[in-house]
Protein backbone atom coordinates (compact mmCIF):
# COMPACT_ATOMS: atom_id res chain seq x y z
CA UNK A 1 0.00 0.00 0.00
CA UNK A 2 2.90 2.38 0.61
CA UNK A 3 3.66 2.48 -3.13
CA UNK A 4 0.03 3.30 -3.92
CA UNK A 5 -0.23 5.98 -1.24
CA UNK A 6 3.18 7.51 -1.97
CA UNK A 7 1.75 10.79 -3.31
CA UNK A 8 -0.77 11.29 -0.53
CA UNK A 9 -0.20 13.61 2.47
CA UNK A 10 -0.95 10.64 4.75
CA UNK A 11 2.04 8.76 3.30
CA UNK A 12 4.34 11.76 3.76
CA UNK A 13 3.35 12.15 7.42
CA UNK A 14 3.92 8.44 8.06
CA UNK A 15 7.44 8.53 6.57
CA UNK A 16 8.76 11.46 8.61
CA UNK A 17 11.47 10.25 10.97
CA UNK A 18 12.58 12.13 14.06
CA UNK A 19 15.86 11.86 15.92
CA UNK A 20 15.52 9.93 19.18
CA UNK A 21 18.02 12.30 20.89
CA UNK A 22 16.95 15.79 19.82
CA UNK A 23 13.58 15.27 18.14
CA UNK A 24 14.75 16.98 14.94
CA UNK A 25 13.94 15.64 11.49
CA UNK A 26 16.20 12.92 10.13
CA UNK A 27 17.22 12.25 6.53
CA UNK A 28 16.27 8.92 4.96
CA UNK A 29 19.71 7.46 4.26
CA UNK A 30 18.44 3.95 3.50
CA UNK A 31 18.48 0.57 5.14
CA UNK A 32 22.16 -0.05 4.32
CA UNK A 33 23.23 3.05 6.27
CA UNK A 34 25.51 2.47 9.25
CA UNK A 35 25.65 5.59 11.37
CA UNK A 36 28.99 6.82 12.69
CA UNK A 37 29.46 7.22 16.42
CA UNK A 38 27.84 10.33 17.84
CA UNK A 39 31.14 12.11 18.56
CA UNK A 40 32.65 11.52 15.08
CA UNK A 41 31.84 14.98 13.74
CA UNK A 42 33.99 14.61 10.60
CA UNK A 43 32.17 11.39 9.65
CA UNK A 44 28.79 13.03 10.29
CA UNK A 45 29.79 16.01 8.12
CA UNK A 46 30.71 13.55 5.37
CA UNK A 47 27.29 11.87 5.70
CA UNK A 48 25.67 15.28 5.39
CA UNK A 49 27.74 15.97 2.26
CA UNK A 50 26.73 12.59 0.77
CA UNK A 51 23.07 13.39 1.39
CA UNK A 52 23.49 16.86 -0.15
CA UNK A 53 25.02 15.18 -3.22
CA UNK A 54 22.07 12.79 -3.42
CA UNK A 55 24.04 9.71 -2.40
CA UNK A 56 22.24 7.46 0.06
CA UNK A 57 22.41 3.85 1.18
CA UNK A 58 19.30 2.52 -0.54
CA UNK A 59 19.38 -0.83 -2.33
CA UNK A 60 17.25 -3.87 -2.93
CA UNK A 61 19.64 -5.83 -0.73
CA UNK A 62 21.23 -7.79 -3.58
CA UNK A 63 24.48 -5.92 -4.11
CA UNK A 64 24.42 -3.05 -1.65
CA UNK A 65 23.99 0.65 -2.31
CA UNK A 66 26.76 0.95 -4.91
CA UNK A 67 29.79 3.21 -4.76
CA UNK A 68 29.94 5.47 -1.71
CA UNK A 69 32.84 7.99 -1.75
CA UNK A 70 34.96 7.62 1.40
CA UNK A 71 35.78 11.29 1.99
CA UNK A 72 35.13 14.83 0.77
CA UNK A 73 37.78 14.74 -1.95
CA UNK A 74 36.54 11.39 -3.27
CA UNK A 75 32.98 12.76 -3.28
CA UNK A 76 34.00 15.82 -5.32
CA UNK A 77 35.98 13.58 -7.70
CA UNK A 78 32.99 11.29 -8.10
CA UNK A 79 30.68 14.22 -8.87
CA UNK A 80 33.19 15.50 -11.46
CA UNK A 81 33.10 12.06 -13.12
CA UNK A 82 29.30 12.15 -13.14
CA UNK A 83 29.38 15.65 -14.63
CA UNK A 84 31.80 14.52 -17.36
CA UNK A 85 29.56 11.55 -18.17
CA UNK A 86 26.56 13.90 -18.48
CA UNK A 87 28.61 16.24 -20.71
CA UNK A 88 29.44 13.24 -22.91
CA UNK A 89 25.73 12.41 -23.20
CA UNK A 90 24.83 16.01 -24.04
CA UNK A 91 27.61 16.11 -26.67
CA UNK A 92 26.21 12.93 -28.25
CA UNK A 93 22.78 14.52 -28.62
CA UNK A 94 24.18 17.84 -29.89
CA UNK A 95 25.98 16.05 -32.74
CA UNK A 96 23.41 13.35 -33.41
CA UNK A 97 22.33 12.74 -36.99
CA UNK A 98 18.98 10.97 -37.20
CA UNK A 99 19.18 7.74 -39.28
CA UNK A 100 17.47 7.99 -42.67
CA UNK A 101 15.89 4.53 -43.02
CA UNK A 102 14.77 1.53 -40.94
CA UNK A 103 17.94 -0.53 -41.40
CA UNK A 104 20.09 2.43 -40.34
CA UNK A 105 17.81 3.02 -37.33
CA UNK A 106 18.42 -0.50 -35.99
CA UNK A 107 22.18 -0.16 -36.52
CA UNK A 108 22.04 3.22 -34.78
CA UNK A 109 20.18 1.79 -31.77
CA UNK A 110 22.65 -1.09 -31.55
CA UNK A 111 25.71 1.18 -31.82
CA UNK A 112 24.45 3.95 -29.50
CA UNK A 113 22.53 1.90 -26.96
CA UNK A 114 24.25 3.59 -23.99
CA UNK A 115 23.03 7.03 -25.03
CA UNK A 116 19.62 6.04 -26.37
CA UNK A 117 18.50 3.90 -23.45
CA UNK A 118 19.52 6.35 -20.70
CA UNK A 119 16.97 8.93 -21.83
CA UNK A 120 13.85 9.06 -19.63
CA UNK A 121 10.74 7.35 -21.00
CA UNK A 122 8.82 10.63 -21.30
CA UNK A 123 11.29 11.81 -24.00
CA UNK A 124 10.82 8.64 -26.08
CA UNK A 125 8.03 8.06 -28.57
CA UNK A 126 7.04 5.07 -30.68
CA UNK A 127 8.15 1.47 -30.44
CA UNK A 128 10.29 -0.99 -32.36
CA UNK A 129 11.47 0.43 -35.69
CA UNK A 130 9.42 3.58 -35.15
CA UNK A 131 11.36 4.68 -32.04
CA UNK A 132 11.93 8.42 -31.86
CA UNK A 133 13.59 10.72 -29.34
CA UNK A 134 13.26 14.50 -29.49
CA UNK A 135 16.86 15.67 -29.83
CA UNK A 136 16.24 19.17 -28.43
CA UNK A 137 14.53 17.75 -25.34
CA UNK A 138 17.40 15.28 -24.87
CA UNK A 139 19.94 18.12 -25.02
CA UNK A 140 17.88 20.11 -22.49
CA UNK A 141 17.59 17.05 -20.24
CA UNK A 142 21.37 16.51 -20.10
CA UNK A 143 22.05 20.25 -19.72
CA UNK A 144 19.74 20.24 -16.68
CA UNK A 145 21.53 17.21 -15.22
CA UNK A 146 24.88 18.98 -15.69
CA UNK A 147 23.59 22.11 -13.92
CA UNK A 148 22.28 20.00 -11.02
CA UNK A 149 25.67 18.35 -10.51
CA UNK A 150 27.48 21.68 -10.82
CA UNK A 151 25.19 23.10 -8.12
CA UNK A 152 25.97 20.17 -5.83
CA UNK A 153 29.70 20.53 -6.44
CA UNK A 154 29.51 24.27 -5.72
CA UNK A 155 27.52 23.70 -2.53
CA UNK A 156 29.96 21.02 -1.33
CA UNK A 157 32.98 23.15 -2.20
CA UNK A 158 31.65 25.93 0.03
CA UNK A 159 31.48 23.55 3.04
Amino acid sequence: MADIERGSPKYHEATIAKCPQCGGLMADMGLDFKSPKRNETKAWQHMSNLYTAGITFHSCGCSGPGYIPKDHEALLGYLEQVKNRYIDHRRFWQHRVEPANDSEKQKDWDANMLYLYTIPQNLKAGTGKKRKIDTDKAIDYWAGKIKDVERKIEELTEN
